[in-house]
């Protein structure tokens, strides 16, 4: 195989943020493919993260982003493991992509464990029934459509779980997954604890002129 370039090393660093040792051992392992390089280093991460999950993060920063000339505002907090982690640019700007992400994408829960039960069976019921009202399901015993609905309910959690979410900024991964590899990245465990998203005049019920009704009241 050839030599790995110094500039693929970097190449790979700046897309995926992991560390340069890291980097050039994923090369390696990948026979200078990027793709597949990156593949290695999102599954590491993955199990660094997963080795890191129990450990308590009582350190972070509460973020904030504004958009639209201030007609949609974030506020996130996002959590460490020390206050030196916390004052780092690294973290810091995770926590303004996940900021930004969800003035974007609206998402309505942190994780999965927050979807009310409620919620998921009421979605369970319509996927049902859509199945059933499909000539192609009519013939298929329920074991098999609630496994369909269960596939299905992964557009659910895509849509309005954060964590499930495709990173706006980069769709071929999730926020989870981006949160795995800072953790990889960072050597500490980071959690995503809560968020509030404010919309301008959200919720308020404008006042609907009628002005045919105003005109005619103006001609009499």
């Amino acid at each position: 195989m050839s030599e790995i370039k110094a500039s693929a090393v970097m190449a790979l660093r700046t897309k995926t943020g992991a560390g340069m040792m890291e980097c050039k051992a994923a090369l390696t392992e990948a026979n200078g493919n990027e793709e597949a390089a990156i593949e290695i280093l999102r599954k590491k991460g993955a199990a660094t993260a997963d080795k890191k999950a129990a450990r308590v993060t009582a350190e972070g920063v509460v973020g904030s982003y504004i958009h639209m000339g201030g007609k949609v505002g974030v506020m996130v907090e996002v959590n460490c493991e020390s206050d030196f982690v916390a004052r780092g640019e690294e973290f810091n700007q995770l926590v303004k992509d996940v900021a930004m992400h969800i003035a974007a994408l609206d998402p309505k829960y942190v994780g999965r464990d927050e979807v009310p039960a409620e919620i998921l069976d009421k979605e369970r019921e319509i996927l049902l029934e859509q199945l059933k009202n499909d000539p192609k399901n009519a013939n298929k015993p329920e074991d098999v459509l609630n496994k369909i609905i269960e596939g299905r309910l992964n557009k659910y959690y895509e849509e309005n779980v954060l964590l499930d979410q495709p990173f706006v900024k980069e769709p071929s991964k999730t926020i989870g997954d981006l949160v795995k590899e800072k953790i990889a990245s960072i050597k500490e465990n980071i959690s995503v604890r809560r968020f509030t998203r404010y919309k301008m005049g959200e919720g308020i019920e404008k006042k609907q002129d009628d002005f045919a009704a105003e005109v005619a009241s103006m001609v009499n």
